[in-house]
């Protein structure tokens, strides 16, 4: 079989991404999964951290439709109802 070469796109991908550029260059030196607080913890060897909070929610999207024919035919859609948010509040 041949071998099948791929090519990649040179373009930037468009797709939102959240950077951190104040630990660039930094050395981790261990990574923590703290069940209690619910989060990720980084922590890197001149004893800074970068952590990711995790709030879990639920997010439901209510809406009556008629299947009687077989066919879906949507009758009213409310707003989204979503899980109370986390402890944490940011400034």
């Amino acid at each position: 079989m041949a071998d099948q070469k791929r090519t990649r796109s040179r373009k930037r991908r468009s797709r939102d991404c959240l950077r951190f550029p104040e630990v660039k260059g930094k050395i981790v030196e261990r990574v923590e999964i703290d069940p209690e607080v619910e989060a990720v913890v980084i922590v890197f060897q001149d004893h800074t951290v970068l952590s990711f909070d995790i709030a879990p929610h639920v997010l439901v999207y209510p809406e009556l439709s008629d299947w009687k024919s077989g066919n879906w035919k949507g009758i009213k859609r409310w707003p989204p109802v979503q899980s109370k948010g986390s402890i944490v509040r940011w400034p």
